[in-house]
């Protein structure tokens, strides 16, 4: 399976895989405000990823998986702009998971980071964090 997505990186849009044949994506939304170290955004950009992955059925687990498990993170100004990004996932019934920090190293304790979505169907997340800029 490691293969698999070591090749999809190497590979990108190549033979095996069409630009914009993805059906599901996982979205990592990060707060732009706090100026973490490169080292503690990537230790929360994985904690979201892998928490939101956990809350998705097995069969969109399998389909994202299949089409190269593909993942976007973006940005936003501040704690409330996640909140409500978070709201507007459960009105649409999307799963998602928000991480707070345990304040051990750069911030304090219980600060909310990031929210990681799905993995979930393209068009639906993307009417949510479609006019997000890449972080």
């Amino acid at each position: 399976m490691i293969s698999r997505f070591l090749s999809v990186e190497v590979i990108g849009t190549g033979t095996n895989l069409k630009a914009g044949a993805y059906m599901y994506k996982q979205i990592i939304v990060v707060r732009n405000d706090l100026k973490l170290s490169k080292g503690k955004l990537s230790v929360q950009v994985a904690h979201a990823s892998i928490e939101a992955y956990k809350k998705i059925d097995e069969k969109i687990r399998k389909a994202w998986e299949n089409e190269g498990a593909k993942k976007v993170v973006v940005k936003v100004d501040d704690l409330k702009q996640l909140l409500e990004i978070k709201k507007r996932c459960h009105e649409m019934g999307l799963p998602c998971a928000l991480i707070s920090d345990a304040g051990k190293t750069e911030i304090e304790p219980g600060t909310t980071t990031v929210l990681g979505i799905g993995p979930c169907k393209e068009s639906d997340v993307d009417r949510i964090t479609g006019k997000l800029k890449i972080l």
